[in-house]
């Protein structure tokens, strides 16, 4: 339901922006886990879904890794630059271009470029960016084929846009998120950050509160790079929903006692890596758990987890990352617990 709706608001959007010098919205991406087969127990109920923006004409979009922050929970600032339109092999009309024509050349014919709209500072800002995002969702709406099937409720928030469908008794949330491509890449800098980096467990990934994130920060995220790591496990496994049900078994079964699912996520998708596949049966199931909690074992006792995305020589090809990705020394994410005793105590007695 909730992919075709997005396609139909994709069509809408890209025909909206056609005349404009808006970010051009790209195909939609579910992001997390109710996308990838599993939920935790805690699951907030909203799905979530990435909509990539493409720089528009006369404009080019460059990624600038800001400093401040964890590695593990990297953000970027998005640089709008204006860059020529003319093509050498260009025919008929000859086109305006914001670096080589006056504001007077320009004239009527010409809109505001995406500096003059949505950027602080040549920077594309979140909330200037979710203000225009939310205002063409609405817009959009009574131009879908869903209009007249679901009633809808617009949520507007600072750093995505929100849905609450309902039809009788079924319910759905929607939360829009918008984002920008790194190169050809899997992985994306999005308005605010993802389920993992929202985490606030103890003995989880910390990230910067949403709150205290700069309006021209964008965190990265690496859930379609996950998702997409999932769905080539599946295709090699003799039972393909095993690692599934696995992640799913802790996240619910083992909630309180202190480990996010985050953590079990990033444990489960080390052991896939490192058990062979064909040992993931029905049969064998028991053991793929023992595995799992092996592996946590030693996480805890050596005080280190490593990141599954940044660093990670042992990703399917399949999976695209940016170069400057493969070079970055994997993050340690149980790097808090080297630093604080108690919280290892904490979660030694947790294990």
């Amino acid at each position: 339901v909730i992919a075709e709706l997005m396609e139909s608001f994709r069509c809408v959007f890209v025909d909206s922006v056609s005349n404009s010098f808006y970010p051009v919205p790209q195909e939609v991406i579910g992001e997390g886990s109710a996308f990838e087969g599993w939920r935790p127990r805690d699951w907030d109920g909203v799905y979530r879904v990435l909509v990539p923006l493409n720089p528009p004409p006369g404009h080019g979009f460059h990624l600038e890794l800001n400093s401040a922050g964890q590695v593990s929970a990297r953000t970027f600032s998005i640089r709008v630059e204006l860059v020529c339109t003319f093509e050498k092999e260009q025919l008929g009309e000859e086109p305006l271009c914001f670096l080589h024509h006056s504001r007077k050349e320009l004239g009527w014919k010409q809109k505001l470029s995406l500096l003059e709209t949505l950027c602080t500072s040549s920077y594309l800002d979140v909330e200037k960016t979710s203000c225009w995002f939310f205002q063409l969702v609405r817009s959009s709406w009574l131009q879908v084929p869903q209009w007249h099937s679901w009633h809808v409720v617009f949520q507007p928030c600072s750093r995505s846009c929100r849905l609450q469908l309902s039809k009788g008794r079924k319910s759905l949330t929607v939360e829009i998120l918008f984002g920008v491509r790194q190169e050809d890449s899997d992985i994306f800098v999005v308005s605010q950050p993802t389920e993992a980096q929202k985490s606030s467990s103890s003995i989880s990934v910390s990230s910067q509160p949403t709150n205290i994130i700069s309006r021209t920060a964008w965190p990265e995220t690496y859930a379609v790079a996950e998702a997409k790591f999932f769905q080539h496990i599946a295709r090699q496994l003799p039972c393909e929903s095993l690692h599934l049900k696995s992640l799913q078994l802790f996240t619910c079964i083992l909630r309180g006692t202190g480990f996010s699912s985050s953590t079990w996520k990033t444990v489960v998708m080390h052991v896939l890596t490192t058990v062979p596949l064909s040992r993931w049966h029905r049969s064998a199931f028991a053991w793929r758990l023992w595995d799992v909690m092996a592996l946590l074992d030693r996480c805890l006792q050596l005080k280190r987890l490593e990141h599954f995305v940044l660093g990670n020589e042992r990703l399917p090809a399949e999976i695209s990352l940016p170069p400057a990705t493969l070079r970055v020394e994997p993050p340690n994410l149980f790097e808090h617990l080297a630093q604080d005793l108690a919280a290892l105590r904490e979660a030694l007695q947790a294990y």
